[in-house]
């Protein structure tokens, strides 16, 4: 008989697999012509907030590529106006907060989110997902760390320097503690919806940590991770602990938590693994820009991840970050034939 089990879900337990699973970040959106026609129809917010569109828009690259998992499309700032923080996506710059977290009087006005409620829709779009989906192939559900989460709140959109940020962090250090504090309450119970909707793994996105030195990260940020990690731990399903910019503290991020630790590809895998421990599955960790790359040069880079990571079991494929929207979807099915015809 046949094994079912996602091959995704059996690395990420460290058991030996057939050949090395592969999903990709951000793999449903803007670089496929599927989406785009949905996007000249509806805006970013429009398909998130509906749990068709948004479902549909994850099956898209299941339905072309049939990569061993599916991400659930979804934004990790949704759950901000729920805590009172509105934005909005600003053509060609991304989000932008209409006003930011400046101060504690701005923190304490933050409103505690019930996510069945006001983020119902997202695990809606888990369950008619999980539904339709092979159950060979998993279904990831995911959220924003609270450093990014802060971070986004604080700068009003994204940012180089992240000096409001760190100054609020400095400078009002109760503020700070409060405002982690209600972010970890607000993605533990998030996540913990995510998988009663159906969720087989969880990934915590820390996309803006690497802003840090490893003493900032362990005073102001890891207990907030780690509170994230503990709590969920008893669902006994994988928890993903993905950052970039990490190179510099991977042990740390391993203490923080996670079963699996995703790396970018500013370091290399085997360098990373060896770092964060063979006892944890890692994710990773192509360059997203090596998919621009002629063929032969991008080729020699997945087989390269690929033989870092020598067949040990635990290995699950991914970029180091997300798809550009330039990505040529044509390299992104070459690379997935390569990381399945790998020996």
């Amino acid at each position: 008989m046949e094994d079912s089990q996602p091959r995704f879900l059996k690395a990420c337990r460290l058991e030996p697999v057939d050949r090395t699973p592969v999903w990709f970040m951000r793999q449903a959106g803007r670089y496929m012509e599927e989406y785009r026609r949905l996007r000249r129809r509806y805006g970013m917010l429009e398909l998130c907030r509906n749990p068709e569109l948004a479902a549909e828009v994850t099956l898209q690259p299941i339905r072309r590529f049939e990569p061993d998992a599916a991400i659930i499309f979804a934004d990790i700032l949704l759950p901000l106006p729920p805590l009172g923080v509105e934005f909005e996506f600003a053509a060609g710059e991304g989000p932008r907060i209409h006003r930011p977290l400046r101060d504690p009087a701005d923190v304490a006005r933050l409103r505690p989110v019930v996510p069945e409620e006001s983020l119902g829709f997202v695990m809606e779009a888990l369950r008619l997902v999980r539904a339709e989906l092979d159950p060979r192939i998993a279904l990831i559900g995911f959220a924003g760390a609270p450093f990014t989460l802060a971070s986004y709140m604080i700068e009003g959109g994204h940012s180089r320097h992240f000096l409001a940020t760190k100054r609020l962090m400095y400078e009002e250090p109760d503020a700070w503690r409060n405002l982690m504090s209600v972010l970890t309450r607000t993605t533990v119970d998030y996540l913990r919806a995510q998988a009663a909707a159906g969720a087989q793994a969880l990934q915590l996105f820390d996309s803006w940590v690497g802003a840090l030195d490893p003493d900032d990260y362990r005073e102001f940020v890891m207990p907030y991770s780690a509170g994230v990690f503990r709590s969920l731990e008893d669902l006994g399903i994988p928890l993903i602990h993905f950052g970039t910019g990490t190179a510099g503290f991977l042990e740390l991020i391993r203490e923080a938590g996670g079963s699996v630790i995703g790396v970018d590809w500013r370091v290399p895998l085997d360098e990373a693994w060896r770092r964060v421990g063979h006892d944890r599955a890692i994710q990773g960790n192509l360059d997203p820009l090596a998919l621009m790359a002629p063929r032969p040069i991008l080729k020699g880079k997945v087989e390269a991840v690929l033989d870092r990571a020598a067949g040990r079991p635990g290995h699950v494929f991914n970029l180091g970050h997300g798809f550009l929207p330039e990505t040529p979807v044509d390299n992104v099915s070459a690379v997935i034939d390569w990381v399945r015809g790998y020996r």
